[in-house]
């Protein structure tokens, strides 16, 4: 029987794996974000490793075969600045999904499952969501002082609500499926039911909502970043490497056009892997499409 049933989990992840790969927004994305991961992952070895080293001699190089991505005002090498930046935005990102998944799932399942904490919790949740998601962080960064570790907790308690009302509104609906009123006549208490037959049936939105946070986090990271919210200027992220290149977009349009375009490519990618895990996972798309 266990062996039937493990049989039986593998082709629907072979299936899965099929849907997956036969959705063109979904291995596009996968492809960008992958592009990008490999990138940064291999820049101690297409770069020379050292994105703050100086050269004034060679400022304002124009992107070459020396210099892919050209230099900036101070001589910088902008391929190994882009490349680096790229670690610490994509690592605040993760940061703030890790948050997301973590406190999400937390607060979206206690207001779903248990209706005396749905109203306080959803009614919190609503008071942050009703500040534009942009302005409330910079609000908190401003607060707290700019750091990386503050543009982590300011991006999260802006898209922690988000995600929770996502969540909740896939327990308030699997809480009433005939599995789970079966389940609670057998005996088995609240939390046993909400982590082992809800919470498992919910995960298909989670995953596609966590996969647009990464993105915005990205985004509002960059823009935190671009206002002196986030990460200090030595810690060259594509929010800072935009900033610094302002000054100069006239004549350096490199600067600001390639970390830009950066940020695109990461955002697009994401945006597009987020779609095509909707397509598939999302019960009501796969009734639309058949």
């Amino acid at each position: 029987m266990a062996t039937a049933s493990g049989l039986f989990l593998s082709e629907q992840n072979r299936f899965l794996v099929r849907r997956l790969l036969r959705n063109r927004a979904f291995v596009v994305g996968a492809t960008l974000v992958a592009i990008v991961l490999l990138a940064i992952l291999l820049a101690p070895v297409l770069t020379n490793g050292e994105p703050n080293r100086l050269a004034i001699r060679m400022r304002f190089r124009p992107p070459s075969g020396d210099f892919p991505f050209g230099t900036d005002n101070l001589g910088r090498d902008m391929f190994a600045r882009v490349l680096y930046g790229g670690r610490l935005s994509l690592e605040i990102g993760l940061w703030v999904v890790v948050l997301n998944a973590v406190f999400g799932i937390l607060l979206g399942a206690l207001a779903g499952y248990f209706q005396r904490l749905d109203g306080p919790l959803m009614r919190l949740a609503d008071a942050l969501m009703a500040f534009p998601s942009v302005l409330l962080a910079i609000g908190i960064a401003a607060a707290l002082g700019a750091s990386a570790t503050t543009a982590v907790i300011a991006l999260a308690v802006v898209y922690i609500p988000r995600t929770a009302r996502i969540l909740r509104a896939s327990v308030l609906v699997v809480r009433e499926l005939d599995y789970v009123h079966a389940s609670r006549a057998a005996g088995a208490n609240d939390w046993h039911i909400l982590f082992r037959h809800v919470l498992p049936n919910c995960m298909a939105p989670l995953l596609v909502q966590l996969s647009f946070v990464f993105a915005y986090a990205v985004l509002s990271e960059a823009v935190l970043s671009f206002l002196g919210l986030g990460a200090p200027p030595t810690v060259p992220s594509w929010g800072i490497l935009i900033a610094e290149g302002r000054s100069y977009i006239r004549e350096a349009w490199w600067l600001t056009v390639l970390p830009g375009t950066a940020i695109a490519i990461t955002v697009l990618g994401l945006n597009l892997l987020g779609d095509g895990l909707r397509d598939v996972l999302d019960p009501r798309m796969k009734i639309e499409q058949s």
